[in-house]
């Protein structure tokens, strides 16, 4: 071997031992920012999705509204990378949160469902806040029944008075949006303060509670309340009078009277993209996920007043949810309105629902 065959040989070495270690030094801090970068085009991507699809059941700020969870937690933000996937992917039994996945017959492909998993595990909530308000998709406030300190005090003071105060908290939670703060129904669903109602053996109201009513709005509280709360909803509803007599002040409940104008059409285009549009489509046309609205069949078939039933108690065993809870009468109103002026132009028949590529 001559002397310029050594010094090649050692200078290979030489650039082996100095050069490799650079180069996979190098490497590595691509490689790491690589996936930073995908990462941060993830939750730019997943952004918009969540401020059209998300916030306004989860929060703007992923705070949690009503009774859907909070995102913005270190509870959900240390959940396994394919847990996430999951949930977001196939829902969860007996709650609001519906599947997305197109496999699943929702609307998101697999690497947007990965690109929310980002968001949640990686997100700084304040950027998403300004996000969603800048796409002027900003949920509406939750609308609930108060129940003052004065109230509760005067039913302690009667028989199993606990228990009453009990049942009155369950029913402004869950049931005065549909049948009135005050017990006397609404256009929604029928009055719970009846002498009728109160000759109803228990055991019928128990199966009504339980299980709902086919055919009606009224779904089945089961997989939402336990036994004893729907106990005490019961025992509210043979009180009532009692409740009456002390002389608590409920709030009144206003008849409402569907009318339309052009603010409130607009209104009502605004709150449908921001809480209807995910499931129904653009322009009410439907979904994978939720029928067509924008139809003459469905708009000449169904009245204004059953319109906003739907809307507000929600459709059992499907995946439209009550939105009484959540909305004001004029917030539904105004959706009724939205859909109702589709009516001059809409479509004879339902266009066909094309899937998501």
């Amino acid at each position: 071997m001559t002397a310029t065959m050594r010094w090649m040989g050692i200078l290979a070495t030489l650039m082996i031992v100095v050069v490799l270690p650079i180069y996979a030094f190098t490497e590595s801090d691509q490689q790491e920012q690589l996936l930073e970068d995908y990462h941060t085009t993830a939750v730019v991507s997943a952004t918009d999705l969540y401020a059209e699809n998300c916030a306004v059941c989860h929060g703007a700020w992923g705070e949690g509204i009503a009774g859907n969870p909070p995102l913005n937690s270190d509870a959900v933000r240390m959940m396994s990378e394919n847990d996430l996937f999951k949930v977001i992917s196939r829902g969860r039994d007996n709650t609001l949160m519906a599947p997305w996945a197109v496999d699943e017959g929702g609307v998101f492909s697999n690497s947007q469902v990965n690109d929310l998993v980002s968001l949640v595990q990686s997100v700084n909530w304040d950027y998403v806040e300004a996000r969603v308000m800048e796409l002027g998709l900003i949920p509406p406030q939750v609308v609930e029944m108060e129940i003052s300190d004065e109230m509760l005090a005067t039913l302690a003071e009667l028989p199993d008075g606990a228990a009453l105060s009990s049942g009155l908290q369950i029913y402004a939670e869950n049931c005065a949006a549909c049948h009135g703060t005050n017990g006397a129904g609404s256009v929604i669903a029928p009055a719970l303060d009846s002498d009728e109602l109160r000759t109803t053996p228990r055991e019928d109201l128990e199966q009504v509670v339980s299980t709902g009513v086919p055919g009606t709005l009224m779904a089945g509280w089961r997989n939402m309340l336990t036994s004893e709360q729907m106990s005490s909803v019961i025992d509210l509803i043979y009180r009532w009078p009692e409740m009456v007599q002390t002389g608590i002040e409920f709030p009144e409940s206003k008849v409402m009277q569907i009318s339309s104008s052009p603010e409130m059409i607009a209104d009502g285009q605004q709150l449908f993209n921001i809480a209807c549009k995910s499931c129904h489509g653009v322009d009410a046309y439907g979904s994978p996920m939720a029928p067509a609205l924008n139809n003459q069949l469905f708009l000449s078939e169904t009245p204004d007043a059953a319109i906003y039933q739907i809307i507000a108690g929600g459709i059992p065993n499907t995946l439209m949810p009550a939105w009484g809870s959540r909305l004001t009468d004029y917030d539904l109103q105004s959706l009724v309105a939205y859909l109702r002026s589709f009516e001059p132009t809409a479509p004879v028949i339902v266009p066909p629902i094309l899937s998501p590529q």
